[in-house]
């Protein structure tokens, strides 16, 4: 199966979650840090599959009728998390998407086990100094609201690089390549596993 990400990437050891079978023709699911890319990506690898894109930031904004930023500071992170767990578990269930789910989706061990069973997932790997460029302006993100948030990308990616890992079938460093070409690439092994999948 073309699942293996690149030599320098390896996947974790095998678990349970990573031996069960994938479903036909299966959703893609994105995962990686604050401003990795996952909703542009996503949206451009929608279009690509013919699939459906969602962003599941933007379901639990609709529902709390208020920006995540606001939610975090009023209610702190324990209640976010336990609604965001709600809903990736209702949004993975759906057949034909692309979810770009939250930087911290994979930090509780059930998440993690309904995106490895229930879709193909993609760890959108991206390096702290690239994501601190990408950001550094940034004023929506909770975590980063601090007053070192290059710091604060290290130590996230220093606790979320092996959990990403862990979940993802497919590693892709997003450094160099550009968005095109990222999607073309996941694109193509999303294309050969589906239909290896339906061959089986």
């Amino acid at each position: 199966m073309p699942m293996r990400p690149p030599a320098d990437s390896p996947l974790p050891p095998s678990t349970p979650e990573a031996t069960a079978p994938l479903p036909p023709t299966p959703s893609v699911f994105l995962v990686g840090l604050p401003g990795a890319g996952k909703s542009t990506l996503g949206r451009q690898l929608a279009r690509r599959l013919a699939l459906t894109f969602v962003d599941t930031d933007h379901v639990i904004e609709a529902r709390l009728g208020c920006p995540i930023r606001e939610f975090f500071e009023r209610e702190g992170e324990a209640p976010f998390r336990d609604l965001e767990a709600s809903v990736l578990d209702e949004l993975a269930s759906r057949p034909g998407i692309v979810l770009s789910t939250g930087g911290g989706a994979v930090l509780r061990p059930a998440n993690r086990q309904v995106l490895r069973q229930r879709g193909w997932v993609v760890y959108l790997k991206s390096q702290p100094n690239e994501l601190f460029r990408r950001l550094r302006h940034d004023t929506t993100r909770p975590l980063l609201q601090v007053d070192d948030p290059l710091k604060a990308l290290k130590t996230l990616f220093a606790t979320r690089d092996p959990l990403y890992r862990e979940t993802a079938h497919h590693v892709v460093e997003t450094g160099r390549p550009s968005v095109s070409s990222l999607v073309h690439q996941i694109a193509m092994q999303w294309e050969q596993l589906a239909l290896q999948q339906g061959q089986g």
